[in-house]
């Protein structure tokens, strides 16, 4: 029997049975039909749409990764994915999503700790889903700071032997000194510290954040149906 003739069929039965008991025609009759139409509806509805297929998560500093995993999610969004975007904090399940990506700031050389506790506390659920990963840090054009930034993030995933990334990213990062928290202005006043001096910059790609997330769209499979540094 086709999935959308269940509730027809059912509800017939029972408007027979209420010709001999009317109190089939009360409570009980409502309640059991209720049940079957929210069924159908249901049914219907995960055949004609699909759950959310990605999440774009992020830990941040001083706001500007937020504003990174925002434009890659809005890059997915205009491709036609449907996508979550959640500070990594928040995210309770994995549940739903077909694709996981997360991204984090390197700060004096180390990745954001709320990053790898993402990773630690979903890793049963990450093992056997795809991740892609990106990271803001370098404050400088040389690129001799680009390879070491690149270098440190591979040691931090490198952590987790068990992660493959199906992608993997640095971006330059956003400096502002006048911005700084007090602990954070101490280390940075340290003459050995990174960032010693260093005046305020702001050196992401806004076309290569948004050419790297199209690519994960193109990685992500079919459109949803409804689709036509301190940081």
């Amino acid at each position: 029997m086709p999935l959308q003739a269940v509730p027809l069929y059912f509800s017939k039965i029972i408007e027979y049975l209420a010709v001999r008991d009317e109190r089939l025609l009360f409570f009980p009759y409502r309640l059991f039909h209720l049940r079957w139409l929210a069924f159908w509806m249901y049914n219907l509805f995960m055949m004609n749409t699909q759950l959310i297929s990605i999440l774009v998560t992020y830990a941040t500093r001083y706001g500007s990764t937020r504003e990174v995993a925002e434009a890659v999610a809005a890059t997915l969004g205009e491709a036609g994915r449907e996508v979550d975007l959640q500070p990594v904090r928040k995210v309770r399940s994995l549940e739903g999503y077909s694709l996981v990506v997360l991204g984090a700031p390197l700060y004096i050389g180390r990745w954001h700790k709320d990053a790898h506790r993402f990773l630690e506390q979903q890793r049963e659920t990450l093992d056997h889903k795809p991740v892609a990963v990106f990271a803001l840090g370098p404050l400088h054009e040389a690129e001799d700071q680009w390879r070491a930034v690149r270098l440190q993030l591979e040691k931090e995933l490198a952590k987790y032997p068990w992660l493959a990334p199906a992608a993997v990213e640095v971006f330059g990062g956003k400096y502002d000194p006048a911005k700084l928290r007090f602990s954070d202005k101490v280390l940075a006043a340290a003459p050995a510290s990174p960032l010693y001096q260093v005046p305020a910059c702001d050196l992401r790609d806004w076309a290569a954040i948004r050419t790297w997330a199209a690519g994960l769209a193109a990685q992500a499979g079919a459109p949803s149906p409804q689709a036509s540094s301190p940081a």
